[in-house]
């Protein structure tokens, strides 16, 4: 069942990679670099978060380059990078992203619960938005936590529970869809992204993690809990266009910002 999902997940993310509706032009130097501009102005606590500068001379691994935004920030860091994604297509995009840029990294297929390097090669691990869509997220974290070395760092993004995104699938799938009580594990699994797709509570990811210390957890409104882009694989129709006039972005800053999809999570390997 497992292999099925891993199946499921890839042949979703075969079909267009991550970012790649992000991706205005053709896959040129041009066309990389507005995606690039258009992901960081969507995303731009990215930024702070993974501190690319920081990482130059260090053995860095991503896991799940997507179209390769980040993975050609650490590049231009000069960090030592290595690259994996379960579909071929996010490598070859990546690929022919670096080659637009006359950047070089190794690329390779992979799999994030079964990580082909040995114990504690990384300084440092990035995955963003990846590990909640893995069938076996506890297991890609334990593999991510072998391969850094002892006070090597991870830092990661996956989905958090209780979020806008979450109630708004809720509202439209459960509710309107005569399924109230349908739970949201099972509404993000059916409705958000790729089949079987988590999300975690602070409790959850902070279990998921339990083996790093310290561990921090920050949750951030995402561009979907304020419906302030057209990104996204799945969702689309009439109610949505009009949702995006009426929704009170002020308020949802103001009062809900606790309420974001986007959970960022630092976390240290223990050095003994």
């Amino acid at each position: 069942m497992t292999e099925q999902a891993k199946i499921q997940v890839r042949d979703f993310w075969q079909e267009a990679a991550c970012g790649e509706r992000l991706l205005l032009h053709s896959t040129d130097r041009q066309g990389f670099a507005d995606q690039a501009a258009e992901r960081y102005r969507l995303e731009p606590f990215i930024l702070d978060f993974a501190r690319f500068e920081q990482w130059t001379g260090k053995r860095v691994l991503e896991i799940g380059v997507g179209l390769g935004a980040d993975h050609q920030r650490f590049v231009e860091a000069g960090a030592r990078t290595t690259g994996i994604d379960l579909t071929p297509r996010a490598i070859e995009l990546t690929e022919k992203r670096l080659a637009a840029f006359g950047l070089r990294s190794e690329l390779r297929l992979g799999d994030a619960e079964n990580l082909d390097f040995p114990r504690g090669e990384f300084d440092f691990v990035w995955s963003w938005g990846v590990l909640h869509h893995s069938p076996d997220t506890e297991k890609a974290i334990s593999e991510l936590f072998r391969v850094l070395k002892p006070g090597g760092v991870a830092r990661v993004m996956i989905y958090s529970k209780y979020s806008l995104i979450g109630f708004m699938l809720w509202a439209k799938y459960g509710l309107l869809g005569m399924k109230p009580f349908t739970p949201l594990r099972t509404i993000y699994a059916r409705h958000l992204e790729s089949p079987g797709t988590k999300a975690y509570s602070a409790a959850e990811a902070r279990k998921l993690f339990s083996r790093f210390d310290p561990v921090a957890l920050k949750t951030v409104l995402s561009h979907g809990d304020l419906l302030s882009s057209g990104a996204g694989q799945r969702h689309g129709g009439l109610l949505l266009k009009v949702a995006r006039l009426v929704w009170p972005r002020w308020f949802i800053r103001t009062f809900l910002y606790k309420r974001g999809l986007f959970m960022m999570i630092e976390a240290r390997k223990p050095s003994a």
